[in-house]
């Protein structure tokens, strides 16, 4: 005789909505442990909550729109298709080089690697498109956060 895990019968929009649910009603308990402010003068609490607010909802939102799919007399002819193991990754080392770099080399290669890598992961793209992709987000990225938000990254470290 079988055990059948309870979880895998559900469908994967109603476990992903759960757990945005779950995620953004966490980051608006620990949000609301700080200083909330206003809208003229937030405070450090003002971020997390509105994210997590935003993030809940969108959850909800995944988890009615799997229940309207998968209702019952609602025609799904949607095929199941296994894991993107090559995405899975693409993404957790493009986080891990993201780091390293970043520690190590500064937002320049840490940005580079983060994309590139990324954009690697998915099927569809190829060296070139990838390699386009990194250099105007490297752009966008030192424009935002290097000039315009003078965030404290240095573009490049050495040592």
């Amino acid at each position: 005789m079988s055990v059948r895990n309870p979880l895998t019968s559900l469908p994967k929009d109603y476990l992903g909505g759960a757990l945005m649910v779950l995620i953004g009603v966490g980051a608006i308990v620990e949000g609301t442990r700080y200083s909330f402010g206003s809208l003229h003068r937030m405070g450090p609490g003002f971020f997390p909550v509105a994210l997590g607010t935003l993030l809940a909802l969108v959850g909800v939102v995944i988890g009615v729109i799997g229940w309207l799919e998968h209702a019952p007399g609602a025609a799904s002819e949607r095929k199941t298709l296994p894991p993107e193991w090559r995405g899975w990754a693409c993404i957790v080392g493009s986080l891990i080089a993201f780091v390293v770099l970043g520690h190590y080399g500064g937002l320049v290669p840490a940005t580079a690697a983060l994309v590139f890598i990324s954009a690697l992961g998915d099927r569809q793209n190829s060296v070139k498109s990838s390699l386009l992709l990194t250099a105007v987000m490297l752009v966008i990225c030192v424009v935002v956060f290097w000039w315009a938000l003078q965030m404290n990254f240095p573009l490049f470290r050495w040592g």
